[in-house]
C-alpha cells in the first residue's frame, strides 16, 4: 500500500499529521500499522484510538494545518512557530 504523511507535528503528549492514502483502505488500519511500526522501532506508547477528520477543501487544509502549528505557540512552549523543532514534511511510506 503506497501511503504518505504530507505534514505532522509532534507535541510532548500527541501528534498531528496530515495523511492521504488509498481510498480503498481503512483509516484505522493504517493508524495501527504505523502505531505498531513505531512501537517496535521507537519503543513509542500509544493511547488507544486516534482522533480524525476529513480535508475536503485546500482551503481548509491550510486553515486547518495553520491552527495545527500554533500549538506550540497557544502551550507557550515557544514563542513563534518557526521555533518548534519537531514539525515537517513530506515523509514517504511504501507498504507492499
Amino acid at each position: 500500500m503506497r501511503w504518505h504523511i504530507t505534514l505532522f507535528l509532534l507535541m510532548p503528549d500527541h501528534l498531528h499529521a496530515v495523511l492521504s492514502f488509498p481510498r480503498d483502505k481503512a483509516m484505522s488500519d493504517l493508524v495501527r500499522e504505523w502505531k505498531r511500526y513505531h512501537t517496535r522501532t521507537n519503543h513509542v506508547i500509544w493511547q488507544e484510538g486516534f482522533f480524525d477528520h476529513l480535508l475536503r477543501r485546500n482551503e481548509s487544509y491550510s486553515q486547518k494545518w495553520n491552527y495545527v502549528r500554533e500549538n506550540p505557540v497557544r502551550a507557550r512552549l515557544v514563542k513563534s512557530v518557526a521555533d518548534w523543532p519537531y514539525q515537517g514534511e513530506i515523509v514517504y511510506i511504501d507498504r507492499a
